[in-house]
């Protein structure tokens, strides 16, 4: 598997994206901003709208990188989400959150994260 140290901020995300590509993901947006804030990865799978957060680290001196999905941050991602739903007309579609690690040699995908 290819190296991953030195991973950071963006270049962590497109690995993820790459990632979920692999797995049968369709990528639907990638840092989707607006004025509350930016979603990572917006995706789809099987039926489902899957909004990815993304978190890399080059190790776990700080804990793991999910670790870092605090409540605080699922409460945005969960605004973020609303707010994404309504803007590109997607409020009838499943909705799950997902989380991406990208740590040193690497990649854990969690699935239903919060």
């Amino acid at each position: 598997m290819k190296q991953f140290n030195n991973i950071k901020g963006r270049e962590g995300e497109e690995l993820a994206a790459k990632y979920l590509k692999k797995h049968g993901y369709k990528i639907l947006d990638k840092n989707y901003t607006c004025p509350i804030g930016e979603i990572d990865i917006v995706a789809s799978i099987a039926g489902y709208l899957v909004f990815v957060e993304v978190k890399a680290r080059e190790d776990e001196i700080f804990g793991r990188p999910s670790e870092a999905v605090d409540e605080f941050k699922q409460r945005k991602l969960y605004n973020l989400a609303l707010m994404y739903q309504r803007t590109k007309k997607l409020a009838d579609m499943p909705v799950r959150f997902d989380v991406v690690e990208v740590l040193d040699d690497e990649i854990n995908h969690i699935k239903n994260a919060f």
